[in-house]
């Protein structure tokens, strides 16, 4: 993990418009089940989508960007409302490209979520990245800030919540849910 302090996380987090995902070993825990009708099934903790959706609301973009091509991926994009979705990326630099040049944001203003050494090129590119805490030393060596929660566990929603506790718009989202 690169030495950087929480006030230093914080201040980089502050400034992020743009969170990608890898898929597996990220918002899944790598998990990959195939049957014998050639269905692939994966598993995705709610709260990880809960938290997707609650940066969505405070107008971060997410995006994912995975080296697989899965249907169940589509799906839970979908059900994210997440429109930024690239399967079968084997160079996840050029989705990067397009996705800092489509939106016109700078690659410090971008969070990477990965998990292993494919996903190398993106925590260096990015301005805050994290490395969940099952990861790789690779990525974790790689990595601003490493995840308390193993990835497919409450890792995106860990750094969702940190993201949001940075820009200031925490306590506004506990308030809303706190109307009875």
């Amino acid at each position: 993990m690169r030495n950087i302090s929480e006030k230093e996380l914080l201040k980089v987090a502050k400034n992020i418009k743009l969170i990608i995902l890898d898929v597996d070993g990220v918002l899944t825990d790598g998990s990959i089940i195939l049957d014998s009708k050639a269905n692939e099934l994966k598993s995705f903790h709610v709260r990880d989508g809960h938290g997707i959706k609650m940066v969505g609301k405070a107008g971060i973009i997410v995006a994912m960007i995975t080296g697989r091509y899965s249907k169940v991926v589509e799906r839970r994009a979908r059900e994210l409302r997440i429109t930024e979705v690239y399967q079968k990326c084997h160079d996840k630099r050029i989705a990067f490209r397009h996705l800092i040049e489509k939106y016109s944001i700078d690659s410090k203003e971008v969070a990477y979520i990965g998990d292993d050494i494919v996903d190398l090129p993106l925590l260096k590119k990015s301005g805050f990245s994290v490395a969940v805490a099952d990861a790789t030393e690779e990525a974790k060596n790689a990595a601003m800030m490493i995840t308390k929660n193993k990835g497919g566990r409450g890792a995106v929603r860990e750094v969702c919540d940190f993201l949001l506790k940075a820009k200031g718009l925490w306590e506004g989202i506990i308030d809303e849910y706190g109307k009875t």
